[in-house]
């Protein structure tokens, strides 16, 4: 039971860090350098390496829990890399093909990009932290553009 807890909490913890990390990006120049670049090319890494980022980037803090409780440390580390994967996947769907984000009212990390929002709509995955800290912005985004690209399935898109 502890495991499953450790789970939702750290896909919770997970989510949250990862909207704050991309408003930092959005901030520090040091920091923001490889983002802006990815706002230039407008396209995601493919699900696999945005997967190897997200966790090469957290490692260490999904082990820490280990330390404590192996119970808790396991599901700890399988929350975190369950978080990382469905973010992985979201962000590059938003990128290729926007319309198949059905967990969410709209797309927002896609928005992000199309509107070129340096300070709304910061999470990729999830749009729950854009809600709690005042950074989300409704806009109609649906065009004949995006409703073209919603005949592809859910896992047309680039995997590598």
């Amino acid at each position: 039971m502890i495991a499953i807890a450790f789970f939702i909490g750290a896909f919770i913890f997970a989510s949250f860090v990862e909207y704050w990390m991309h408003r930092l990006m959005h901030k520090s120049p040091k920091v923001g350098q490889r983002h802006r670049d990815h706002h230039k090319r407008n396209e995601g890494q493919g699900v696999v390496w945005e997967f190897f980022d997200y966790v090469k980037g957290s490692a260490i803090a999904m082990a820490i829990p280990l330390f404590f409780s192996v119970e808790a440390g396991l599901g700890w580390i399988a929350g975190a890399l369950a978080f990382a994967l469905f973010s992985a996947y979201a962000h590059q769907l938003q990128h290729e093909n926007p319309t198949k984000v059905f967990w969410m009212k709209m797309p927002v990390h896609y928005v992000h990009h199309k509107y070129n929002m340096w300070y709304k709509n910061f999470g990729l995955a999830v749009d729950w932290w854009d809600h709690v800290f005042g950074t989300y912005e409704d806009v109609e985004w649906l065009t004949e553009e995006e409703q073209r690209l919603s005949e592809r399935g859910y896992l047309q898109l680039r995997w590598w």
